[in-house]
Parts: C-alpha cells; structure tokens; sequence
C-alpha cells in the first residue's frame, strides 16, 4: 500500500486548494482537519522548549504565535499565491497592520495608490499618523513621474490593491512593481477582491500579498480571518540597515532572521516572530477552521461569483434609472485593455454602479432590494449592496470622495453565486422605484 500524497507541489490550482496544507497524523485518522482548541502546546523536553524559543524548530509556541488549524489555512494560501509562506491573522485589518508594523517606523514613509479601500485609509492616515509614519497617494498609477516625485530616503513600503474597492479601478502590479524595485522597496499587494485564482500578484513582481480571508478566500461570511504570503524574492540582503529587525542579529548569539532563513522565508518567519507575536492579532482556532474549509471551494465560487458579475455589469450598461457602471472588463473604458490582459475581461465581482437622484435615487435603489442584503461585507456567497458615501466612506471629506469618484449616487455591489436572472429581477425592480421617482 502506497502512503498518502502530502507534497502538492505542481498540481493544478483546484487539486492544492483542497489538499495543499494537509499533513500526516498519528491520530483517529480524521479527513476534515480539525479545530485546535488549545492556547499553548505542550513540549517534549527541556530542550525541545529552548529549541523551540530559539528557533531551532519551528513548531508550536502558543496560538498567538501559531494555531495547528491556521497553519494548514496558511500553507494552502502560500501554495495558491505562489508563496514560500504564510501568516493567518484576526482580520485584513490586522493583515495590513501587522505588514505595516513590520516595514516602518516612526520617521518613515510609504506610498499607495489612491483607489484603495476605504478602511484601509484609514489605517494609514490615522493610525500610522499617529506613530510617526506618513503616507502619499499617487492619483495616476500610469504616471511614473508621479511615483518618481514621491519617493524619497525614507519610503520604506509601496502598497495597492488589485482590483480596489469599490470602484473596480483596477491597476497593473508589474508595472508598479518595476518602480519599487528600481527603488530597492518591497511591493505589498492587498489581493482580496481578485484572490489567487484570477490573478496571482507574486507572478507579476509582488513581494508580500495581504488578503481579507473574511471576504472571497471564506466566502460564507460567518468569521474573520486575514493573511498574509511571503513571495520569497525581495532581496532583504541588499538593503542595508532599513530592516533592521528582520536583517541584523538582534543579540550576538543568535542569527538574524534573515540568516537564519535567508531571502525566501525570512519575511513571514520574521513577522510572525516579532508584529505578529508582539502586538497579538491572532486568528481564532474556529475562524482558521471556517477559513481553510471555505478556500477548499475557491475555484467553484470565484466562477459563478465572476459569471454573474459580467452578465449582470452588462446588463446595467444604458439601463433607465443607471448614470454608469464602473466595471473594468467593460469594453472602451480607460481599463478595458489591461482588463482583458490580466483578466480575460473578468474583474471579479465587487464593482460600482451609480443610480440617479443622488443620494435620494440611492435611498430609493437600496430600500427597494429583496434578495441583495444591505450590509457592508463583500465577497460573500450572498449578494450585498451599499451606498459608500453614507457608510464605508461617510468619514471623508466631500473633496476627497469626489476625487475618489465617491458619488452620491454610487452604489457598491458584491455579486453573490444566486441565480443571475434572480439577480437582475432584483436590480430592475429597484431601478425601477428609482426611474418612478427621478426619471429615465
């Protein structure tokens, strides 16, 4: 009798997002993996602890540190993204803070792109303000002298999204990429709204990856998870001093993290090390469970999530009561081209559509939902409808929506796997309230 497969390297995409992760166990010979309700991990010896607080071995600590659960969701997410490693958090929130922890400090800078989502602002012009760390917005990620004029001694991070939300203004990461390495900066990556199984940003020149696991990579909506994949191919050796938690030994008995784990997996051991293990946003056993039993079925949401989101961009194009439709697999738009590129003209299905009347026609547009959920989650199996200008983005100023393209009549939807023509009686109904209300 041959042994159970373990080692999922070169299978396809559908085969890894099911098994990659598994390991082999001396136990009831369970198939589903199982919740590791425990806070800490007991150790065979004396010197198994010290080996293990030494880095010796990299096995369990603590649930803090690393859950058994959440190692298989971060072993499966590394092996999809084309990783050499991964780290399972609380949130994407935490995801992102936690990258940002471990890149900068008080006196560095960072550059994002602008269209990014709004929570994530958030993040970088309160919190990040607060510990010293600035932030610019490059507006036209296109214009290369834009980039060239912000970037100084201390930019430390350049940071985007895929395909951001809510606007569906998607960017081109090997392009991006080309500048942060011209600069010798590491590129992260917010992957969420795209996931591993439309684009791969590793393949494209991204150094990290983030992910909001509690959206598409779940999909059920029932926890939160964050992640976060260590591409393996910044070169940490050439930069010096400006990492130095990560590059310089931090006592002289022990090995830096990168000499301990060199280029390919130094950033995700390092971040689990001393971000992840110092600050505490840790992933609960059950979401970890309900996070890698979502990924198991990536491929098949992803399809009719993405199917769905097409049928129904196109059909609101020219509608009565439908200003426009920020989608960029539409044809002729500013995307379009880089659309079909990386996507085949399938951007994923988180996108804008603006209503008329404002922010009256979107009042009427939402009350007159039944099967789309007013909520402001995204990527669930379920379709959800919000107006970012009262909710995800309420908190900025009018100058700054309107440069966003946060218009009152903007109304984000994240298109579920229901039946499309379901769908889009749903939509028509509601425009319809719209048109009785405003006009055609």
């Amino acid at each position: 009798m041959v042994e159970p497969n373990y080692d999922w390297d070169g299978y396809g995409f559908e085969t890894r997002q099911v098994h990659a992760g598994e390991q082999p166990r001396n136990d009831f010979g369970d198939r589903v993996v199982p919740i590791h309700i425990s806070n800490a991990f007991r150790f065979d010896s004396f010197q198994h602890t010290w080996d293990r607080f030494s880095l010796e071995d990299e096995g369990q600590l603590y649930s803090r540190h690393l859950n058994p659960t959440a190692e298989v969701a971060e072993q499966k997410i590394a092996s999809l993204e084309g990783g050499t490693g991964a780290v399972a958090v609380a949130s994407g929130t935490a995801a992102i803070s936690s990258v940002l922890f471990g890149l900068l400090e008080a006196g560095d800078h960072f550059i994002s792109t602008a269209s990014i989502y709004s929570g994530t602002q958030t993040i970088f012009n309160r919190a990040m303000k607060r510990l010293g760390v600035s932030v610019d917005y490059v507006w036209d990620w296109r214009n290369e002298q834009e980039w060239e004029a912000l970037i100084r001694p201390e930019t430390k991070m350049i940071f985007t999204e895929t395909i951001p939300n809510p606007k569906n203004d998607i960017t081109d990461v090997a392009a991006i990429a080309k500048i942060a390495h011209r600069h010798g900066i590491p590129f992260v990556v917010d992957n969420t709204v795209a996931t591993p199984y439309l684009i791969r940003p590793i393949e494209h020149g991204a150094d990290i990856v983030v992910h909001s696991a509690t959206k598409f990579l779940a999909g059920q909506g029932a926890g939160l998870a964050g992640l976060i994949v260590d591409g393996g191919r910044f070169d940490w050796t050439s930069t010096g001093d400006r990492y130095s938690l990560l590059t310089e030994r931090q006592s002289a008995a022990s090995p830096s993290f990168l000499e301990r784990f060199g280029n390919d997996r130094a950033f995700a051991n390092y971040l689990r090390q001393t971000a992840v293990n110092d600050i505490g946003p840790s992933i609960s056993a059950f979401n970890a469970f309900l996070l890698q039993q979502g990924m198991e079925t990536l491929s098949l949401r992803m399809e009719r999530h993405v199917d769905n989101s097409v049928a129904i961009a196109k059909w609101l194009v020219g509608k009565p009561g439908v200003e426009s439709v920020d989608y960029a697999g539409l044809p002729h738009g500013i995307d379009s081209e880089l659309a079909q590129r990386l996507y085949g003209g399938r951007t994923g299905s988180v996108f804008g559509v603006t209503v008329k009347g404002g922010l009256e026609g979107a009042r009427t547009f939402i009350d007159n939902l039944r099967v789309f959920s007013r909520m402001t989650n995204i990527g669930d199996v379920r379709s959800l409808a919000i107006n970012p200008r009262t909710s995800t983005h309420n908190g900025f100023s009018a100058e700054h929506r309107e440069r966003l393209g946060i218009h009152d009549g903007l109304i984000r939807l994240s298109i579920g796997i229901e039946s499309v023509a379901d769908l889009i009686a749903d939509l028509e109904q509601a425009l319809a309230a719209v048109v009785r209300q405003f006009g055609p």
